[in-house]
């Protein structure tokens, strides 16, 4: 796996997140993808990362803007730094009752990559910090 084409998976992965596009989204995954959520547990498989989705997408509508994409010499390890632009769309279990509140929350992510598919995600954003964005 070349820089290059790491680089542009990752640009794929998250232009399908902009655009709202699931199966393009889901497609760059592996079957048996590791996805470490934000300061919580770990999921294994793509069946697992479309439920988590699913509940993302119906709590929250979020646009990833100011794209850093950095990725190793071998191409098998990648990260992105980025800030999200969101409004929360409905009360999340054990977070803050939600009202249409808008954050913006710096945010990255690290990835592995297995024949031109992304096979980790480990996501990271300031938990703190979005709860004192959307607390009243």
């Amino acid at each position: 796996m070349s820089h290059a084409r790491s680089e542009q998976l990752i640009q794929r992965y998250y232009r399908a997140f902009n655009e709202g596009d699931m199966d393009t989204f889901l497609g760059l995954l592996t079957e048996d993808v590791v996805h470490d959520i934000n300061q919580g547990g770990r999921e294994t498989g793509k069946a697992a990362f479309a439920a988590f989705m699913e509940r993302m997408n119906r709590h929250y509508k979020e646009q990833l803007v100011d794209m850093v994409i950095m990725v190793n010499a071998a191409g098998d390890r990648a990260a992105a730094e980025f800030v999200v632009l969101g409004e929360y769309l409905s009360t999340d279990e054990g977070l803050p009752e939600a009202a249409g509140q808008r954050y913006r929350l710096p945010a990255g992510a690290f990835f592995e990559i297995e024949n031109n598919q992304i096979a980790r995600i480990s996501n990271y954003y300031n938990l703190s910090d979005w709860i004192a964005q959307v607390s009243p």
